[in-house]
């Protein structure tokens, strides 16, 4: 049973969200032949203060 982890900064609708899930699901069942049923996709949603680049968080950033 695959299971795909998905980070990322919040602020995606739930519309995009659902469309990412759907998606993800498809391209590892096409690629590894395992059923969409038993691919499990984890959204994480992270906020701008807990996400850095190059020592700079992004909050910092704005």
């Amino acid at each position: 049973m695959p299971y795909v982890t998905v980070k990322m900064l919040a602020g995606r609708t739930e519309e995009q969200k659902k469309a990412l899930a759907e998606k993800v699901t498809d391209a590892v069942s096409e690629t590894t032949g395992a059923p969409k049923e038993a691919i499990v996709v984890f959204i994480e949603e992270m906020t701008k203060n807990h996400y850095a680049v190059a020592g700079k968080r992004m909050s910092d950033q704005e």
